[in-house]
């Protein structure tokens, strides 16, 4: 007999193993379960914490096997298979949705070849430390671009709610399969870190190899190979380029998987040029990074108690400010602010944490709700100007980037005390920070779109009722956070997830417009490649 039930325990009673069995047992008795406790076998399969009251509290959630030997749920992984010469799939990107794409794939014996215009991991490691340490941007290897896609750098964070569009659980699965600690299967807000994210997505990457795939790193996609078969735009594979030589290789395939990420301007660009019907714009949201001393947020959080054993504190922050939400996204307890820029007249940027989210500093976007009726006309007529309006919210998107960098330095960022900001003037000093480049004192409520700037103001004033302290002089605003998500979606079938207007083009992931973030995407590449094995006609 198997058992579910939940207990709610004080966090300091975690290590308690004696008196979490006893409120499992008592749980167990109130559910009318008959049973002797030495048959007992309680599995934790999620962890949370309750922090809204002065008594914290840690819920835990059991899967209680009496009289049976407990099965591990989270060691199940797909049965994959060596890979064939019969089928072949062109993949664009070695993100989450590619990596887990072309895993997928070799359930069916079919052969994944990815194309990466960034660096193995390790080797970009080198290529982001530059951004620090010269200020020199690689446009083709940093925090965006390389084997694992962006978010192999900002966090490795794991939860979703996107639990209707596959296996979270499964997705998990894999990650433990190839390193991962197993807490992220029972962690309400599972994260690996960065730290450790690199060593997992090689694992990934030698095991795609050794079983017949093929990845290609320094090497773009320039073009598709579009075909016309019974009248319409097929895609027969793509143009690889190679991003030191230029050198171009046609990669006939049966069909492409086109996870190129949200960042990857260059490849809207081309569908606009040879299939703009193809595009859609959508909303997407712009803002800043919010910076506070960790210990700041833990005693906020922790109704002013230090609690070491609950790790760094968390928030998440909502609020309506003229008719457009605005929001926390990518919160980084512990954690870093990184560079996220792909050019080198530019500044984006992003939150990251180690595993042990033990940095000094915690931080997080606060973005706006942009509408692609809120993007000004000079970048709608831009827009045209390239193909097809729908792209306009992606220039907008560089716009923001490049004012950033103009007024910022170099790679320098510019920066703004919280309460400055809500009063309407330059910080004279700004407090120490995360940010490894360096900032720069700059009015940022001079220069941010108005309606960003306007509706951030109203928003920090409600976050700091609903979260007392958050305004603070130790707070900072870091300009500017612009790549929560893509301001492009490309059509697809709802049940074929084939690019309706070019046949053979599966897009997925967060460029593609229908996901967001690491677990999403991996769905999102699997559920992909199951509709390309089945148009293939393979089966597992």
């Amino acid at each position: 007999m198997v058992e579910e039930v939940a207990v709610s325990v004080p966090c300091e009673k975690e290590s308690d193993e004696k008196f979490i069995f006893a409120e499992i047992c008592s749980a167990l008795k109130k559910k009318g379960a008959a049973f002797d406790p030495k048959e007992a076998v309680p599995v934790l399969v999620k962890k949370s914490v309750d922090a809204r009251r002065k008594n914290i509290k840690l819920f835990l959630k059991y899967k209680v096997y009496i009289g049976e030997n407990p099965s591990d749920e989270f060691q199940n992984v797909p049965k994959w298979k060596k890979a064939g010469a019969e089928k072949t799939v062109a993949i664009v990107g070695s993100g989450p949705a590619g990596l887990f794409g072309a895993l997928k794939l070799l359930e069916y014996g079919i052969k994944p070849v990815i194309i990466e215009r960034g660096c193995d991991v390790f080797k970009r490691k080198r290529d982001i430390a530059e951004i620090s340490r010269t200020k020199t941007v690689n446009e083709n290897s940093n925090y965006c671009f390389g084997e694992g896609g962006a978010g192999t750098f900002s966090d490795g964070k794991l939860f979703t709610r996107s639990s209707k569009r596959g296996n979270i659980s499964g997705i998990l699965n894999i990650f433990i399969r190839f390193g991962a600690d197993k807490k992220i299967a029972t962690d309400a807000h599972p994260h690996i870190g960065t730290d450790r994210l690199p060593a997992i997505v090689r694992s990934i990457r030698d095991f795609i190899v050794q079983s017949g795939g093929e990845i290609h790193f320094e090497t773009r996609c320039a073009d598709f190979i579009i075909e016309e078969r019974d009248g319409e735009k097929t895609a027969a594979g793509i143009v690889c380029e190679n991003v030191h030589t230029h050198e171009k290789k046609n990669l006939y395939a049966d069909a492409v998987l086109l996870a190129a990420g949200h960042s990857a301007h260059d490849i809207y660009r081309l569908l606009a040029s040879v299939s703009p019907e193809s595009l859609e714009a959508k909303p997407f949201a712009m803002g800043v990074r919010v910076e506070h001393p960790r210990e700041t947020i833990d005693l906020i959080q922790f109704h002013g108690r230090k609690n070491q054993s609950l790790g760094a504190a968390e928030y998440r922050l909502a609020a309506q400010a003229d008719g457009r939400g605005v929001y926390s996204f990518c919160m980084c307890p512990g954690g870093f602010v990184v560079p996220s820029s792909t050019g080198p007249e530019e500044i984006a940027l992003n939150g990251m944490s180690a595993a042990g989210r033990n940095s000094k500093w915690s931080n997080a976007a606060v973005v706006v709700e942009i509408r692609p009726e809120d993007i000004p006309q000079e970048f709608i007529s831009k827009a045209k100007e390239n193909g097809t309006e729908k792209i306009a919210g992606l220039l907008f998107r560089q716009h923001l980037e490049h004012l950033t960098f103009i007024h910022g330095e170099n790679q320098k960022a510019p920066a703004q005390r919280l309460e400055d900001f809500l009063l309407k003037r330059k910080s004279d000093s700004l407090p120490e920070s995360s940010y490894a480049p360096g900032l720069v004192s700059s009015a940022l409520h001079e220069w941010l779109p108005a309606f960003i700037s306007g509706r951030l103001h109203k928003a920090f004033r409600l976050f700091d009722r609903s979260m007392k302290g958050f305004v603070c002089s130790d707070a900072l605003l870091v300009a500017s956070e612009t790549r929560t998500s893509t301001p492009v979606r490309i059509l697809r079938g709802k049940d074929s997830r084939e690019c309706v207007f070019l046949r053979n083009l599966f897009p997925a992931g967060e460029g593609s417009g229908y996901s967001g973030g690491i677990v999403s995407s991996a769905i999102d590449g699997e559920n992909s490649c199951v509709r390309i094995a089945e148009k293939l006609g393979c089966s597992k």
